[in-house]
């Protein structure tokens, strides 16, 4: 069995057993792309078979020099789920990695902005500027709803219910949910599809994707990527803001102000609640600064 071989294989494998979306089929696919290209440029003509743990490791020590332990550990753990599917298929009896352990890793707290960040943001857009109200509405969904950026992309008029005041996305593994629609945002997309989207020449691939690029066709996640970015600096925002910010603070500020983490975890579309509570620790971290900041013993 060659490298491409089982490269495609095990893409398949990722598609249709384990239900995982593409953006993340591409991150495992890359992950062992990286072990194939380091045997290739180090003159080592080993298959998927036949990878000794030895080559393995000097692989890892080499690509820890240029990751963090975070970006190593995630590699890890994709070249493991690979190895893992060859022992599945019975292409190898025993994995070359099942003596590699991970990098040690706390819990990261993703960064969140505050209400009135979030506003600045907001009000900073003209909406008068020719993509303007879109680049509004953006913001507004990601807040308003919590949303991954892959989400958004995807996102279908078709699946946006004015009167129920709701939207059904479809999430990772093609999970589709139903998730609130706040009025500040319905009101974003209303006005948007109304004054814009409806008059603009859509390419025939996305005539049913809300948010359209200048050319009529469906935004990428770098598009928005960058559109946040510009924003935020705009804005002399000192912080690192993506679309996912707008994720964890629709979360904090939901908990912060009274919300179950079960129905968190819902709209956010967690498999798992230990996945939410995460959430918890940024509302622990907003108690000890109103604690030291008001509590008479310092």
């Amino acid at each position: 069995m060659d490298w491409n071989q089982a490269i495609e294989e095990y893409k398949s494998y990722l598609k249709i057993e384990r239900g995982l979306s593409m953006n993340s089929i591409s991150s495992y696919e890359n992950d062992v792309i990286s072990l194939k290209d380091y045997l290739f440029n180090n003159k080592l003509k080993e298959s998927p078979t036949e990878c000794s743990p030895e080559t393995i490791n000097s692989f890892i020590y080499n690509s820890s020099k240029n990751n963090s332990s975070r970006s190593q550990a995630r590699k890890i753990s994709g070249l493991k789920s690979f190895f893992k599917f060859l022992v599945f298929e019975g292409y190898l009896k025993i994995s070359p990695m099942s003596n590699v352990e991970s990098p040690k890793l706390g819990r990261k707290l993703p960064d969140i902005l505050n209400v009135e960040e979030i506003s600045q943001m907001i009000s900073s857009i003209d909406e008068k500027e020719k993509f303007g109200q879109r680049n509004k509405m953006i913001v507004e969904i990601l807040y308003g709803t919590g949303i991954r950026v892959s989400e958004l992309i995807e996102l279908r008029i078709s699946n946006i219910f004015f009167k129920e005041n709701i939207i059904r996305v479809s999430g990772k593994g093609d999970k589709e949910r139903f998730v609130p629609l706040g009025n500040k945002a319905k009101r974003s997309i209303s006005n948007y599809i109304n004054t814009k989207r409806n008059h603009q020449k859509v390419d025939e691939s996305s005539n049913d994707i809300l948010i359209l690029s200048k050319y009529g066709k469906k935004l990428t996640r770098h598009m928005i990527f960058t559109l946040i970015r510009n924003i935020s600096k705009n804005c002399g925002i000192n912080k690192k803001i993506s679309p996912h910010t707008f994720r964890h603070s629709f979360a904090s500020h939901l908990l912060k102000n009274g919300a179950d983490l079960r129905s968190i975890q819902l709209i956010l579309g967690h498999e798992s609640i230990t996945t939410t509570e995460i959430y918890t620790h940024l509302d622990s971290k907003h108690l000890l600064s109103v604690m030291k900041k008001y509590h008479p013993r310092k």
